[in-house]
């Protein structure tokens, strides 16, 4: 087998070929020095690795993380956001208050420039040490990126359950609040007992062919059965634009699925292009036609998603390159002595969860998806064995019912796991032995792969999976 870091790097909107190329990857040397340089937060996080893993995520002992009433609520604005954004998140700030009571609710503010460490100490604590009545564990950031940044989420996610939420409209965040809130208190819910896995495979397309036998089929093979779901498999040929499209937009009569997991290749433009912020993360179909051919029929966007569309109470788990967000630098990819190249004017999440989530007709409950390119590493190590998983844990989890801010702690935790393997690494080679550069760079880009992974919502949501309907027609297709 290739490397897997040479795969999912995603396809070009403008050209149809691969965003990321072998050639592309950077000098072992510079991965060398950035090793280097982030040294001491590498030893952090192996560090915070017992703990993470401990059923208390290094909470307080009486306090139970799949209880946000217990574990705390908080709403982070950036202290210049706009009035009508905070007023729009009202409602769902009262409803958190409601059903978790105002101990263990806080509306806190972020600097610009502020990074992790520092936030947490002007709050009260510090990195190791989850006390809710400070920092509740539950976090919402509200606010872009280029506000509130992708980093502050990811380092802040490595102990928080933390979830973003961002608009280019005040209302969108509205709807968005009114639709959590509806979902969550109203007496029947709009969903069935039913979770869809869809995934392409190009033929010649490794990075499909990869997905394919290593996630999407294996998932769909009984996986959502032994949740008590019924599953709807969209593999293959099955994978088109149409198809994912009707799972949005269900017929009459048939209720749409609690539960959606996409796995393909993310759409990706070069910054200042017309359609970046329409189409950038969107999901390539298996209507694709190949290297060197693209259009807009072969990928599902955010226009394609109609006002009639019936999502209301879903949650998908978007497996793609910038399927999050995108970043305004280029962490992967640059050479010494030059700045990062520049991926986009500023840090941006994609548009289509954008979309799910503040649907007019009621939004998702919450989105999953990757910041930047999905390397092949989130599958496939470099030991060259299935890292399935994680996946298999954030889906189950999120099946039983888990707020979603705490169903992804595997990504978290794998993350700090990938952290002390590297800690290692460059101890032994501080020691004066041998450590192959190879070695570094892929540990060094599986590590950062693993840090990317992303909610969009409110980290407390939850399916209400006691309220679920069974499901009484399910599609089966091959």
């Amino acid at each position: 087998m290739e490397e897997p870091d040479l795969f999912l790097s995603g396809v070009s909107g403008v050209t149809g070929e691969p965003l990321v190329r072998a050639g592309d990857l950077p000098p072992l040397r510079v991965l060398h020095q950035e090793n280097r340089e982030n040294k001491g937060l590498i030893n952090w996080l192996a560090r915070r690795l017992a703990s993470l893993a401990s059923p208390h995520w290094g909470l307080p002992l009486e306090v139970n993380p799949l209880n946000p009433a217990q574990a705390g609520w908080a709403v982070v604005f950036h202290e210049a956001e706009a009035e009508p954004v905070r007023r729009a998140l009202a409602p769902l700030i009262e409803h958190r208050e409601h059903s978790l009571g105002s101990g263990r609710l806080r509306i806190l503010d972020y600097r610009s420039g502020e990074e992790w460490r520092s936030w947490l100490a002007r709050h009260g604590t510090e990195p190791g040490s989850v006390l809710p009545d400070r920092v509740p564990y539950y976090v919402l950031l509200a606010g872009s990126p280029a506000l509130i940044p992708f980093d502050f989420q990811s380092m802040l996610a490595v102990e928080y359950a933390v979830g973003r939420l961002s608009f280019d409209q005040p209302e969108d965040y509205g709807r968005y609040a009114e639709s959590v809130s509806a979902y969550e208190t109203a007496a029947t819910v709009p969903n069935s007992r039913q979770a869809v896995i869809f995934g392409t495979c190009h033929p010649g397309d490794r990075a499909t062919e990869i997905l394919a036998d290593h996630l999407t089929a294996p998932l769909a093979d009984g996986f959502v059965e032994r949740w008590g779901f019924a599953g709807r498999k969209l593999l293959g040929s099955a994978a088109t634009r149409a198809n994912l499209g009707d799972v949005f937009s269900p017929p009459p009569g048939e209720l749409p699925p609690a539960l959606l997991f996409t796995a393909t290749h993310g759409m990706g433009f070069p910054a200042g292009h017309a359609a970046q912020q329409a189409a950038q993360g969107a999901l390539l179909c298996q209507d694709w036609t190949g290297r060197g051919t693209i259009g807009s029929s072969q990928y599902f966007a955010a226009a394609d998603l109609p006002d009639d569309a019936r999502l209301h109470g879903l949650i998908s788990f978007h497996f793609a390159c910038y399927g999050a967000g995108t970043p305004d630098r280029d962490a992967f990819l640059h050479v010494p002595g030059a700045p990062p190249p520049v991926i986009a004017a500023e840090p941006f999440v994609a548009r289509l969860p954008q979309r799910l989530l503040s649907h007019p007709r009621g939004g998702a409950l919450a989105v999953i998806g990757h910041v930047d390119r999905a390397w092949g590493y989130s599958v496939v190590g470099s030991d060259r064995q299935s890292h399935r998983l994680p996946f298999e844990n954030t889906l189950g989890a999120l099946l039983q019912g888990w707020p979603v801010g705490h169903a992804v702690r595997d990504f978290r935790q794998r993350f700090a796991a990938l952290s002390a393997s590297l800690s290692e690494r460059l101890e032994r080679q501080g020691f004066g032995a041998e450590v192959p550069e190879q070695e570094l760079r892929r540990l060094w880009t599986e590590r950062n792969d693993a840090r990317n992974y992303a909610v969009l919502g409110d980290p407390a949501a939850r399916l209400r999976i006691d309220a679920l309907p069974e499901k009484n027609a399910v599609r089966m297709h091959k």
